[in-house]
């Protein structure tokens, strides 16, 4: 009987307990901290990944020996290990240190890629003897042929001998780390010069180009618009004559001075400083030169163009073209969105159509974005921008204008993936604005356009912010529809620039997330790519986080300056 009523007193009490709704709560508690966990857990996971690839590792020398071959030095940077079971050596003709049942395998990037022809070289941990880290063991990064992994021998100005380290090793890299700086300034002019004072000669030359062609299409060339034309053109031609003189000698100067260095087994190299990205001592540097090295490369990857197939350098060009184009979609979809909400539910009949096209507008948030891509290419690029171009850019014809990919149609194109959420969310903000506040404003003589202007927009203006918000995640993180309408490898040039209309709306661009698929998928060195791949998905999320928080503390700020008319 006792053990009757406490099992019945325990039912009672469970079923209460039920009642009460708290298994709900730890249930949805639990779902809350899972999803929050999964998220620190995979974000953390693309940072260690990633931010890892710009500290300076250091430079392990050792004998490497194969069974039946003889040892040979090898020389590089670990960067990433694993362990291997015999059965998968023994398939490959390799075994276990003492048949143990598996062994470490570790990966050596090694460079000198135009002397190995790769950069990185999987070797067996037990096969490495006589491991150290000497001090003056060097890692040179270039622009081209990836790193190069050596000792300093000897630094040339021109043809003279300045430092030796035979001599004075101190003296050698100091003057050495000199030249690469001087080699590096003379590079930065270049480049001013060429995409700056060249860039915009260049684009005024294509403008007179196109001009010219104009009037010999209207039939208005007269001769004293060719002589005005001739006289432009002269002009700007003895400016560019100008800076091309001042570029040879830039060039000169720049293939003035080179350096000797050693491999690992005793070949000599001779690279030119203007080869050199730059070059450093690991295993000699201390832990605040490090520290140093780490954010500078850091600043690289961020503010930096990419090169060696966009596996080295930074992603500059990637990151202004992400945000250039979510702004340009968000001005583009925010007011169209607002417009059909508004009319949806202030303005249309409410019945079966209106029902019908509602579920319309929420199919339309579910179709796959490579349909709206093909769409775009099909109607904004082949047809909207062929049209363009036949109507106001005969000049430049074949060549299109608009009637290819570009910034403008990309930013349309997920505008139009992108509005089914802001009208949805816009809708519903609108819904929740009690009616009494309409008819108060309207019993006060306000017109019904000045009701909604004026009470109806604010008070719905929180919602608008929050169909934004959900709208620049998914267009910031979208890649296939840009893969058809604009986006690009590698952009020559920002679609932001000091030449006139300044907003190049036709010009291709490139994107972070186009370039995470590039460098993971389509990147000839798979190993210096993975890292960067990491590195570049941390990016593109902390740039759509901020995007985000940009347009919370907008939505934010409205939600408390209209709190009273809620009230």
């Amino acid at each position: 009987m006792k053990n009757s009523t406490k099992d019945n007193a325990m039912n009672v009490s469970f079923s209460e307990w039920v009642k009460s709704g708290s298994p709900f709560i730890w249930l949805n508690a639990g779902a809350v901290a899972i999803s929050i966990i999964m998220v620190i857990g995979l974000i953390g996971f693309i940072a260690a990944k990633g931010l890892v690839h710009f500290w300076p590792a250091e430079i392990v020398e050792a004998e490497y020996t194969l069974p039946g071959n003889a040892p040979a030095k090898i020389l590089g940077q670990v960067t990433d290990s694993e362990m291997v079971s015999a059965i998968q050596l023994k398939a490959i003709g390799l075994k276990t240190e003492n048949d143990a049942i598996e062994a470490k395998r570790i990966l050596l990037k090694v460079g000198n890629r135009d002397v190995y022809g790769g950069d990185f070289r999987w070797v067996l941990d037990h096969h490495l003897t006589e491991k150290n880290y000497p001090e003056t063991a060097m890692a040179i990064e270039r622009r081209e042929w990836g790193n190069f992994y050596g000792y300093l021998d000897k630094v040339y100005e021109g043809h003279e001998l300045v430092a030796d380290v035979s001599q004075d090793q101190a003296k050698a890299w100091d003057h050495f780390q000199t030249l690469i700086v001087r080699a590096l300034n003379i590079h930065d002019s270049i480049m001013e010069i060429q995409k700056g004072e060249i860039g915009s000669i260049n684009y005024e030359l294509e403008r007179l180009r196109l001009k010219e062609r104009s009037y010999e299409l209207d039939k208005k060339l007269t001769q004293e618009r060719k002589d005005e034309l001739t006289k432009e053109r002269a002009e700007l031609n003895a400016e560019y004559e100008g800076h091309q003189v001042e570029l040879t000698k830039l060039y000169t100067d720049l293939k003035r001075d080179h350096f000797v260095a050693k491999e690992t087994n005793g070949k000599t190299v001779e690279i030119h400083m203007s080869e050199v990205v730059r070059a450093f001592r690991p295993n000699a540097m201390s832990g605040f030169e490090k520290v140093g090295h780490y954010f500078d490369k850091l600043g690289e990857f961020l503010g930096d163009d990419p090169r060696e197939a966009n596996t080295e350098g930074g992603v500059f060009p990637a990151i202004f073209g992400t945000v250039l184009m979510v702004i340009l979609m968000a001005i583009m979809v925010t007011p169209l969105g607002v417009v059909a909400a508004v009319y949806l539910r202030e303005y249309a009949k409410q019945g079966a159509i209106t029902n019908i096209i509602r579920v319309a507008v929420n199919n339309l948030a579910g179709v796959p974005s490579i349909v709206y891509g093909v769409f775009g290419l099909g109607f904004f690029i082949y047809f909207l921008g062929g049209t363009i171009d036949e109507l106001f850019f005969p000049e430049a014809l074949p060549s299109p204008t608009f009637g290819t990919s570009g910034l403008l149609w990309a930013s349309i194109t997920l505008a139009l993936l992108t509005l089914p959420v802001v009208i949805v969310a816009t809708e519903e903000g609108l819904a929740r604005i009690p009616r009494m506040i309409r008819e108060g404003s309207l019993a006060l003589g306000a017109t019904k356009w000045e009701t909604l202007i004026k009470v109806i927009l604010p008070m719905a203006s929180p919602a608008m912010m929050t169909g934004v918000i959900l709208a620049v995640a998914r267009a910031a993180g979208e890649v296939a529809p840009l893969m058809l309408v604009g986006v690009v490898k590698l952009a020559p040039s920002l679609p932001l620039d000091m030449n006139y209309p300044y907003l190049h709306l036709d010009q291709k661009f490139m994107h972070l997330g186009f370039h995470i698929y590039d460098v993971g998928f389509q990147s000839p060195n798979v190993e210096a790519a993975r890292p960067l791949v990491y590195a570049t998905a941390l990016l593109l999320v902390i740039v759509i986080a901020l995007l985000n928080l940009s347009a919370i503390a907008i939505r934010n700020h409205l939600r408390e300056k209209y709190k009273a008319l809620e009230m």
